[in-house]
């Protein structure tokens, strides 16, 4: 049984090349797997288990249109069916379609499978990603060598040029969060408050809890005042508010 829809979801509010992705289907049916598209993407944040329902009843009705895969599959993750989401990304890759692979990646991590989320960094299609998928996917396998146990692999792994709080990308904040995450896992504890404080600094949204966790630690507001690290190999963006 279909999900109900609100009378103001309509086919026409689904992004045009979305809304192309559906055009072989009979008319009918692509307007009602439009509605339930767009259902998704106005749920999944606030209530992904009705997004999801909406996602499965999309699926049921048009499985073989990858937008619909991939769709399901977003949905899937962010309601925490982790097999369900790589399930339905796997096959919106086989149809062409996009994969997500942070996503996927992630959702290997959060079924206990650390080494293959790494594999999947390691394709070709991560060499293909933009840099903000670029970015989501060093997040996830730092956090899997976390999981194995390579904290300091997972340390290396985030020094990269966009780790630099002179950026304004929104995904700033959570890279120099992850990487308070690993210096934090790999014992490095005043680097870890000097990371949490840039990942605060440049979370203008507030997002994050990085300044609450960089008072966890102990050391709170006057790590600003602390020099750079005995280990010598923290980046140039830890080291002061210009990156």
């Amino acid at each position: 049984m279909a999900p109900p829809l609100p009378d103001d979801v309509t086919a026409d509010l689904l992004d045009p090349e979305a809304r192309r992705d559906l055009r072989g289907l009979p008319k009918d049916l692509a307007d009602i797997v439009a509605r339930h598209l767009v259902a998704v993407g106005e749920l999944v944040d606030d209530d992904p288990e009705q997004a999801l329902a909406h996602a499965r009843f999309a699926r049921h009705r048009a499985s073989r249109v990858a937008i619909v895969r991939e769709a399901s599959g977003l949905a899937a993750y962010h309601a925490g069916e982790w097999a369900e989401a790589l399930s339905e990304l796997r096959a919106s890759r086989r149809m062409g379609g996009d994969g997500h692979l942070p996503v996927m990646a992630d959702a290997e991590r959060a079924l206990g499978r650390p080494e293959r989320a790494i594999e999947l960094s390691r394709s070709p299609e991560a060499r293909d990603l933009d840099t903000e998928d670029a970015v989501e996917l060093l997040i996830v396998v730092s956090g899997a060598r976390r999981d194995l146990g390579e904290n300091d692999a997972a340390v290396v792994g985030l020094q990269v040029p966009e780790l630099d709080a002179a950026r304004d990308d929104p995904w700033v904040p959570r890279l120099f969060y992850a990487y308070a995450e690993a210096l934090q896992a790999a014992g490095r504890t005043d680097d870890a408050v000097r990371a949490f404080l840039e990942a605060a600094r440049t979370d203008v949204e507030g997002e994050t809890d990085a300044e609450e966790r960089a008072i966890m630690l102990g050391v709170g507001d006057d790590a600003d005042a602390a020099g750079p690290s005995e280990n010598g190999d923290t980046p140039s963006g830890l080291a002061g508010s210009s990156g």
